[in-house]
């Protein structure tokens, strides 16, 4: 565990929740599953009293000290969460040490630091709890909040982490919340697009999927578009050029971790272009972006970033770099790309990704009554791989999908690009 601060048991625990970062599909659904435990911490006797806080608007409303407390009649209908997407506080991505993002944007004073000013709020609202629910970034602020309170306040107040992010990139846990849920919206959102193979001859269609550097979710939303392609009943054969398996599947995987040789990959799309009539590619956001950012740095273009110092993907566009130098070499005559994230991210979380946040926030509700700090998730580097609160000093993002997998590599043989 991090460290170890007040045990709750048989106390009155003043809980605060907040989400942070871009959507996934899991928001909502960990705040239901986090009060359902806590509530049923209190209504068993385990711990004497509760109050639920909820920071609006993420690190931005535990700077600002805009929350709200949910009145115990509404406890129970915190549980309808589980069914719809985003997240009924609000996200925003402030970071607590970027001290000259948070004064230009107004959230703390000249002279102020961010980590004091929202350690001050938590003390000030008396919270023994706080649950942090986002990705890398937020969960990474959340161990410097952890440490900043157990250097200067003592560790008076227990931090819990819930790992959502879509890229499933987090280390060391197995998988985090809302992956597979988008990956599955990814794969629906897919079925609908590839009928633009029709639309026009020699059809080059891009399907964007999130991801900075990891390529699970490209990887993942591909296997379960394949799991509906195969469910169909499309004949491998037919005398209807667009009726045939081969036009709607998909014909290039690219990703970060894959090394990605365009003037190879062109000559052999432009076979499959002749054969088929049309060319279906699936790739990650980061797919390329160290290629793009140098030819925009040797021509002394600025790179966008954001408060992270993370390249600010939708602005760079890879899509557009991808359809630029591919079309001509594979001879289509009409190319669209079509982003997938946002419709894949803002869903609601599905039964796995539920299950999955369910078991974590009765282990996380357990470890704060015990005064324990971390991340809850699947760790990993445990035997078994057990779900507990890991030590945030453990928790990174950046990690890289894992290419070995014998059903990835079976999906690139199936399609050809190995």
């Amino acid at each position: 565990m991090s460290h170890q601060a007040n045990v709750l048991k048989g106390t009155h625990v003043n809980v605060a929740m907040m989400t942070s970062g871009g959507l996934a599909p899991c928001l909502s659904s960990s705040i239901a599953q986090l009060a359902r435990c806590w509530v049923q911490s209190y209504r068993e006797g385990t711990i004497s009293g509760l109050t639920l806080r909820m920071y609006l608007g993420g690190y931005k409303g535990m700077v600002t000290g805009d929350s709200i407390v949910i009145p115990e009649h509404q406890w129970d209908s915190l549980d309808s969460l589980n069914t719809v997407g985003g997240s009924p506080i609000g996200n925003s991505r402030v970071k607590l040490t970027n001290v000259a993002d948070c004064i230009k944007k107004g959230y703390v004073q000249h002279g102020s630091t961010p980590l004091e000013v929202a350690s001050q709020q938590l003390i000030k609202d008396q919270v023994h709890v706080v649950h942090t629910i986002g990705g890398d970034d937020t969960n990474t602020q959340a161990a410097t909040l952890s440490d900043y309170l157990l250097e200067k306040h003592n560790g008076k107040v227990a931090v819990i982490g819930m790992p959502k992010t879509i890229d499933n990139d987090v280390y060391p846990i197995v998988q985090t919340f809302g992956a597979d849920t988008a990956a599955v919206q990814g794969a629906r959102f897919f079925e609908n697009v590839v009928n633009e193979c029709t639309a026009n001859p020699r059809m080059l269609i891009l399907h964007e999927c999130m991801g900075r550097d990891s390529g699970y979710l490209t990887a993942a939303t591909a296997q379960k578009y394949r799991d509906i392609l195969n469910a169909q009943d499309l004949p491998v054969g037919s005398d209807l050029p667009f009726h045939r398996k081969s036009a709607r599947d998909i014909h290039a995987i690219w990703i970060p971790e894959l090394k990605l040789d365009l003037v190879a990959e062109s000559a052999r799309l432009k076979k499959v272009m002749d054969e088929v009539g049309c060319v279906n590619i699936f790739f990650g956001e980061g797919t390329g972006v160290q290629e793009i950012v140098a030819d925009m740095e040797a021509n002394g273009e600025a790179v966008p970033r954001d408060a992270f110092g993370h390249v600010t993907l939708a602005k760079i566009n890879p899509g557009q770099y991808f359809s630029q130098h591919l079309a001509d070499n594979i001879g289509a005559e009409k190319t669209i790309v079509q982003k997938s994230g946002y419709f894949a991210r803002s869903a609601a979380a599905n039964d796995f990704d539920r299950q999955l946040i369910g078991a974590c926030a009765e282990a996380g509700v357990a470890a704060a009554i015990d005064g324990h700090s971390g991340c809850m998730g699947q760790d990993e580097d445990k035997p078994n791989t057990p779900i507990r609160a890991i030590e945030f000093s453990r928790i990174k993002g950046g990690k890289p999908f894992d290419i070995s997998q014998e059903w990835f590599q079976q999906m690139l043989k199936e399609i050809g690009q190995v």
